[in-house]
């Protein structure tokens, strides 16, 4: 991290909607020049906004904005997720996405973001954590190894209507 910089992650509340869904939009075209499905497997339910305002109001699932100088620059959003019924009641804190601007990649904010949002779900009780990475993402898989996480599991896709 730069020491000249003010880097720095927060909840973010019902007030910031129109922050995190400004940054959602770059993150999900960023994605669909990535992956051409993100949006309609692995990015927010339509209507977005809606989606964002229920996220920023429930309790279980959380988004953290990370700021540099005061400014927001990226966003994490993370879930509550049931695991099977053996497992007793626990769940599981599922980190579902993860931003950062291209300008301030490199100088902490997802760090910072990523640590606050797992203390948080940590206070409340979890201690089970996953993150959701793209295949051929090294800089996403990288940044969650970094924080100490390892595959457990790894979804394949055959996409037929691609090839007809």
């Amino acid at each position: 991290m730069k020491p000249d910089l003010d880097v720095s992650a927060r909840r973010a509340g019902p007030d910031d909607l129109h922050i995190v869904l400004g940054l959602y939009r770059k993150l999900e075209a960023e994605m669909q020049d990535e992956r051409s499905k993100w949006t309609i497997a692995d990015g927010l339910e339509e209507p977005v906004e809606e989606t964002l305002r229920q996220v920023l109001n429930d309790g279980s699932d959380r988004i953290y904005i990370g700021e540099v100088d005061g400014y927001p620059f990226g966003f994490v959003l993370g879930r509550s997720e049931a695991l099977l019924p053996q497992a007793d009641g626990r769940r599981v804190a599922s980190i579902r996405m993860v931003f950062t601007e291209p300008e301030a990649r490199g100088v902490g904010v997802g760090e910072l973001m990523r640590d606050a949002l797992m203390e948080d779900f940590l206070q409340d009780g979890y201690g089970l954590f996953d993150a959701h990475v793209l295949p051929g993402h090294r800089l996403a898989k990288n940044f969650f190894e970094a924080g100490g996480f390892s595959a457990r599991s790894i979804v394949m896709h055959h996409d037929i209507d691609r090839k007809r």
